[in-house]
């Protein structure tokens, strides 16, 4: 089981940002690899505070994170808030330390100058049905990604002899002093594109369109983001390819209602189905199932059909389906009916009469959380 973030940076879940980029800035100095040569125990610390920080320095992350803890980002099957490398992380540092610390956080254990570029992100937005939401679905979208043409090839960067910065000496009134800045001739890449396609762009990149394959698990909510790790567009100089991030929008339901992991359903029936008793077909996200209405049946009743809901993103379980029955009113009457609920007015058994078991609205509802 993975450990929680908070734990990770020793910090509470109403940590500030400002609190959470404490503690993380010391974690990544206690267990930085420069300072625990050899240690893989410190290196793995290293990699979960960064993965911790990436989730709760993200406000719409954490607040999934909250949520549903580690099953927000998860699908077994490549989706990740975590799954970091280390240049995603020495990248990162470059926000937090402003390039201090042992020469600067550039792309590799040691904080060596030449940097790994990551590609940007891509970003798109899946509907999906209630029945797939409840049993989880695997969808193959056509996504358009910049890819690394055919035939591109680099070369050593002339300027930086590879090394991805630029090392300048001044003399000083304290004396000579070394700066270190990233190469401009490359970005930072330590290599320069040395040939391409006609077709291809400056860097050597075509716009392709791949059909991607999408893992979604089931009891995803509307709104939720989903990661494909490596389906962004990808990066020059052989870099690291971005991600494709998966925005969840449910689409409406005929006949049900979600609130959370339970469903709603409206029954109507007729005065004399309520009176004589029935059966009917209801509608599930797993298909119909057939239910037995009592004779006598009042308008407002719920009936609970359990594990006919939506599978907890969290791994705890099924919702419910609520059937809420309503009589239905007959809005004319012919002139025998009329006759007869004239006649029936002031029968007895006609008369309302609750009872206890026969619970007020607010109690009913009272019902549907417990």
């Amino acid at each position: 089981m993975k450990e929680d973030y908070y734990e990770i940076l020793e910090i509470s879940k109403s940590a500030t940002a400002a609190e959470i980029k404490k503690a993380y800035r010391k974690k990544a100095l206690q267990h930085h690899p420069d300072k625990n040569p050899g240690n893989h125990e410190a290196e793995a610390m290293f990699k979960k505070s960064a993965e911790a920080y990436e989730v709760l320095s993200d406000p719409n992350k954490r607040s999934r994170y909250d949520q549903f803890g580690h099953r927000a980002f998860e699908d077994g099957g490549g989706f990740g808030g975590g799954g970091m490398n280390m240049d995603d992380i020495f990248s990162q540092f470059g926000d937090i330390f402003g390039g201090a610390f042992g020469g600067g956080f550039g792309g590799g254990f040691g904080g060596g100058g030449r940097r790994t570029v990551k590609g940007s992100n891509l970003r798109i937005r899946v509907q999906l049905t209630l029945e797939e939401i409840a049993n989880g679905v695997e969808k193959k979208i056509k996504v358009k990604r910049k890819k690394l043409a055919q035939g591109t090839t680099y070369k050593t960067c002339s300027t930086c002899n590879g090394q991805g910065q630029v090392t300048r000496i001044q003399n000083t009134i304290l004396g000579r002093m070394q700066t270190s800045a990233s190469c401009s001739a490359c970005g930072g890449l330590g290599q320069i594109v040395d040939s391409k396609p006609e077709n291809a762009d400056a860097e050597g990149m075509l716009v392709t369109e791949e059909t991607v394959s999408i893992k979604i698990p089931a009891g995803v909510v509307d709104g939720m983001q989903l990661k494909v790790s490596g389906k962004g567009n990808d990066a020059p100089g052989n870099g690291i390819a971005g991600d494709l991030l998966v925005a969840i929008e449910e689409k409406p339901h005929e006949t049900l209602q979600r609130e959370g992991d339970n469903l709603h359903y409206d029954l109507y029936i007729s005065f004399s189905e309520a009176a004589l008793g029935t059966s009917k077909d209801i509608e599930t996200v797993t298909g119909k199932v057939r239910i037995k209405i009592d004779s006598g049946a009042q308008s407002g009743k719920i009936l609970r059909l359990r594990n006919k809901g939506i599978p907890s993103i969290n791994g705890y379980g099924t919702g419910d389906l609520l059937v809420h029955v309503n009589v239905w009113t007959p809005k004319s009457l012919s002139k025998e009916q009329r006759e007869f609920f004239e006649k029936m007015s002031n029968d007895e058994h006609f008369q309302p009469k609750p009872e206890k078991e026969d619970k007020s609205f607010f109690e009913k509802v009272k019902d549907m959380f417990s």
